[in-house]
């Protein structure tokens, strides 16, 4: 029997793109930390990777890779993490931790993409304290993209429920992520391992920019101006040797889509479908540089 595709499900908090400066690295001893936390291998065998957080400041992770972790801890995307030995790649970790209770408030409003949440920030400190974790940044002229209005006007798809996505109350515990064939539940997005379809409900435009950095691999910056939150449904022919999903090797089990000759590009799909289109040019890129990082020691 033909296995499934894998699809990767994304939350807002990962979905980022780095479009305005970053935040200043915070000194270690001025930033939050987790009241415990556990690190260790991941089974070879698993197939998922998940980063979620959880009401009354819980962070579980499952078969990231310290690339994707860094990742998510300071709001870049992959490509603008630089330098550092292949293994922050390859090797793949799983994390539980927990925030001392009543220390990290429940949102007031939506995510901002381009600043690391309460979560990621005290991921920050676990990774320096852990992994022995040193970076720095630097801003690159690098080629980026905007993403603008194409020629016949938007053809996205405002969501019916415009209120702003509401995490689960304290004590609740988070919703599981969907199943391949589940609606997708509000502010959610996933992208299938592979790339070729990506899927959003009640999202705003920054965050699908931040998924359209990860799947070309260069910064997408939105330009847009369009405000509120929509509906995406996006089918393409991914190029052949592209691999979108976490950084590193596609995990054991999750069998990557054919290629589609047929199909249209992912430029020619995002025009089509969504009336938006993709502009190259070059722009400042800030750039997080690994200085010096070691594997964990037992928990």
């Amino acid at each position: 029997m033909r296995q499934r595709p894998e699809k990767i499900i994304l939350s807002l908090a990962v979905i980022t793109t780095a479009a305005i400066p970053l935040l200043s690295q915070t000194p270690q001893t001025q930033k939050p930390s987790f009241e415990v936390a556990s690190i260790k291998p991941s089974d070879p065998g698993n197939t998922r990777f998940a980063i979620v957080g959880q009401p009354g400041g819980r962070l579980i992770v499952t078969g990231a890779s310290l690339k994707g972790l860094i990742a998510f801890a300071y709001a870049v995307r992959d490509f603008q993490i630089s330098d550092g030995p292949n293994w922050i790649t390859t090797d793949r970790w799983d994390i539980e931790a927990r925030a001392e209770e009543g220390t990290v408030p429940p949102p007031t409003g939506p995510p901002d993409p381009n600043r690391p949440n309460p979560l990621a920030i005290r991921l920050q400190l676990l990774l320096e304290d852990r992994f022995q974790l040193m970076v720095h940044r630097e801003t690159r002229e690098m080629p980026v993209f905007e993403l603008t209005i194409a020629k016949g006007g938007p053809k996205v798809k405002l969501s019916d429920d415009q209120t702003p996505f509401k995490p689960p109350e304290p004590g609740k515990p988070a919703p599981p992520p969907p199943r391949p064939g589940d609606p997708m539940p509000r502010g959610g997005m996933s992208i299938m391992l592979g790339g070729g379809e990506l899927q959003a409900t009640a999202v705003p435009l920054a965050n699908f920019a931040g998924a359209l950095s990860q799947i070309l691999g260069r910064t997408v910056i939105d330009k847009t101006e369009l405000k509120g939150l929509y509906d995406f449904k996006l089918k393409w022919a991914p190029d052949v040797g592209q691999k979108v999903g976490p950084p590193g090797p596609v995990p054991p089990g999750a069998e990557l889509p054919p290629v589609d000759p047929s199909g249209p590009s992912l430029v020619t799909a995002l025009q089509d479908e969504l009336g938006l289109k993709l502009e190259s040019t070059k722009g400042p890129v800030e750039v997080l540089v690994i200085d010096s990082v070691q594997k964990p020691s037992e928990n």
